[in-house]
């Protein structure tokens, strides 16, 4: 199954908002690059899935922007994986799951209920490291193995 990659941000400095792009590059070393949370192991680069942020915004009953969650990267077209260990390949990049996104008080801030709406089913997304890095763009291909 094919995905696409439909989103990428990044965020400078602590609770900054988010930067949106349409290309960046991906490194094992800094996640991707320019982000402040990219050398942060088990965390280097978090990844929402389209489908899981709709059904929180629909639970709320709000449509909000994907950049709201703070992931780096929003794709969609693919199952979220819900298995620590699994793969996500990104044009050239590869990254590793290591755990699922647990929502923060800072959503409560942003609207209330969305981090209870973003708990379930692993709606909040994934943590992942960087197995490969390489340059990705909105557009590329994504899957799981």
């Amino acid at each position: 199954m094919s995905g696409k990659l439909i989103g990428i941000a990044r965020v400078v400095q602590k609770r900054a908002p988010m930067e949106e792009t349409r290309a960046a590059v991906v490194s094992v070393e800094t996640g991707i690059a320019g982000d402040l949370r990219g050398r942060k192991p088990g965390r280097q680069v978090t990844v929402l899935f389209r489908e899981g942020w709709d059904d929180a915004c629909r639970d709320l009953g709000v449509f909000l922007p994907w950049t709201t969650r703070r992931a780096n990267l929003y794709v969609e077209g693919i199952d979220r994986p819900r298995n620590i260990g699994g793969r996500i390949s990104i044009g050239g990049v590869t990254l590793e799951v290591t755990q699922e996104t647990k929502p923060c008080m800072l959503m409560e801030q942003f609207h209330t209920g969305l981090k209870s709406a973003l708990t379930p089913d692993w709606r909040a997304g994934v943590c992942c490291d960087v197995i490969s890095g390489g340059k990705i763009q909105i557009g590329d291909a994504v899957r799981l193995s």
